[in-house]
């Protein structure tokens, strides 16, 4: 086994987004676990969907580095994680090599959360994915650009994407070969090999799993052919130790506990690390978190902190599971796509009235983007869950970037005044414009943002403002819900920056679990929208606004 501070690394980044880093980096990690390595792959950034395709090509889940969601001083201790027990690490880079955040705060460098800022935090080497349709002698030109733009990343080589022919791949060696810089493959243009997109970009891999796993089979056959895998061992190899303590989900965990007082309480809930989520009878708290096709976006991190936590993390899929798991406390539904599949979902009527039922009874329900949706009334007039009085649609454009937001009232999920970045990306819209509905909001988003490392260390990579618990007092437009034991917003967080998050969640579907019988109600309008006797949802929506896709 390689020591996590000693793994061989490198980073496959580009100029542009679109030049192919996904394939040549699924396809990389495919060859070398096909080569008998143990391979760990990482993706820089909040994509969710690219390291679905990774986990396929290595057989280990995918990992995302993340400087804005994260902070800078957990991309080194993250990547030792999740690389722990690899023999070679495949970082794949997120848009051009120095694309960052648009607008750096003040202290940040222009490249903040970039392929390069997190190469350098890495101290790993590059190898640049060039598209190479259409090019010819000045490919040497951009490559010598991008090597000479900041002399602190170590572009290493060259990986030549979609080569017309022999001929064409002569001409472009042979020009790199004039400016030094190694050409470590050129990859064929080839048809056959294509990975379908959509609205949010590539179709996850869990929606076409065997499509998907034959898919990655091919280009691992593809690169393998095609690139020169000693040489690009070699070069991973050649990164330095790197000297940090791999992130750890219990110690952060318990440095929450430690952080929240020394009663171990986080708003109204007592945690204990490692042991916060035991209920009447010994067993630990059961938190089911969506899954299956339609909920595909998660971080593989939020389990495992769940669980440093002491829940017990079971998995649903709303598509096919007409019931949550026995025992149910929590419920947490992430991203993915359930307009995909919003009919399949609407049929499965029993699970729906078990979701309603649970937020009625004041357990914690977390949404985030999909989940907004899936607990709403209705997409595209479709019936969904019914504990939220909204309906949504898709809309004409893509909503996407970074987002800073303060929490505008107390939840399950944070305190009140707790101040966090965030991650927006989707094309629905609520039929009702957030700021004219009803009823408290989640946050309050476009806030200026947070200083890492001048946080409250119970809220992790967040931290804290002064001001009203609605959060008005420090500006910004209201985003998402909080009523009783819900919190749901378009809003993506991650959870490894805010530890205090999970050990809260944990502590409140506790609490949720232990009220009396026929308890006080979740406050707040909407949980079980005309629900029948039986607990289901209506089969057919109230008035909604509706738009064509």
């Amino acid at each position: 086994m390689v020591s996590a501070g000693l793994i061989p690394r490198l980073v496959l980044a580009a100029p542009t987004s679109g030049a192919g880093k996904t394939t040549v980096a699924t396809g990389l990690m495919a060859a070398l676990t096909a080569r008998g390595l143990r391979v760990s792959g990482h993706k820089v950034g909040p994509d969710y969907i690219d390291p679905g395709y990774h986990a396929l090509a290595t057989g280990r889940p995918g990992r995302n580095l993340d400087a804005v969601l994260c902070g800078p001083d957990l991309i080194g201790p993250l990547f030792a994680h999740g690389a722990a027990g690899a023999q070679l690490a495949v970082v794949e880079g997120v848009m051009g090599l120095f694309d960052g955040v648009a607008a750096p705060a003040a202290g940040q460098e222009a490249d903040h959360g970039s392929t390069a800022h997190v190469a350098r935090l890495l101290d790993a080497p590059v190898v640049l994915v060039v598209d190479a349709a259409g090019a010819g002698r000045s490919v040497a030109a951009l490559v010598c650009g991008f090597a000479a733009f900041d002399r602190r990343v170590r572009l290493a080589g060259v990986i030549l994407n979609r080569v017309g022919s022999d001929r064409h791949r002569q001409i472009l060696t042979g020009a790199l070969a004039g400016i030094g810089v190694a050409v470590l493959g050129a990859v064929p243009r080839d048809g056959a090999v294509h990975t379908p997109s959509r609205h949010l970009g590539l179709v996850p891999a869990a929606e076409r799993s065997a499509a998907a796993a034959q898919a990655v089979r091919r280009l691992g056959a593809l690169v393998g052919s095609a690139v020169d895998l000693d040489a690009l061992i070699r070069l991973a190899s050649s990164a330095p130790p790197l000297p940090v303590d791999p992130w750890d989900p219990a110690r952060q965990i318990a440095q929450a506990a430690t952080a929240a007082g020394a009663a171990g309480r986080v708003g109204q809930h007592t945690i204990n690390a490692g042991a916060g989520g035991v209920v009447p009878g010994g067993r630990p708290v059961r938190i089911a978190v969506a899954g299956g096709a339609a909920f595909t976006f998660g971080y593989t991190e939020h389990v495992e902190l769940l669980t440093a936590a002491g829940a017990q993390v079971l998995t649903v899929d709303p598509l096919r599971d007409e019931t949550l798991p026995d025992g149910t406390d929590a419920l947490v539904v992430g991203g993915g796509f359930p307009e995909e599949h919003a009919g399949a979902l609407a049929a499965n009527s029993r699970l729906r009235g078990q979701v309603a039922a649970l937020a009625a009874r004041g357990a914690p329900l977390v949404a985030e983007c999909a989940g907004l949706l899936y607990l709403g009334r209705s997409l595209d007039g479709t019936a969904m869950c019914g504990v939220l009085d909204t309906d949504a649609v898709m809309g004409p454009r893509l909503t996407l970037g970074y987002r800073h937001a303060v929490a505008a009232a107390d939840s399950p999920l944070v305190a009140a005044g707790t101040v966090v970045t965030a991650h927006e990306f989707h094309r629905t819209r609520l039929s009702v414009d957030r700021a004219e509905l009803p009823g408290t909001p989640a946050w309050q988003v476009d806030i200026p943002p947070p200083r890492f490392g001048d946080s409250d260390p119970a809220a992790g990579a967040g931290g804290r403002v002064d001001g009203g618990v609605d959060g008005t007092a420090v500006g910004g437009r209201p985003e998402g819900f909080v009523r009783g034991g819900v919190h749901a917003s378009y809003l993506h967080l991650h959870w490894a920056g805010l530890p205090a998050v999970p050990a809260r969640l944990v502590a409140a579907a506790g609490t949720a679990r232990t009220r009396p019988s026929g308890g006080t109600p979740p406050a707040g309008g909407g949980h079980g929208h005309g629900r029948d006797a039986g607990g289901n949802p209506p089969a057919s929506p109230g008035t909604t606004e509706v738009s064509s896709r």
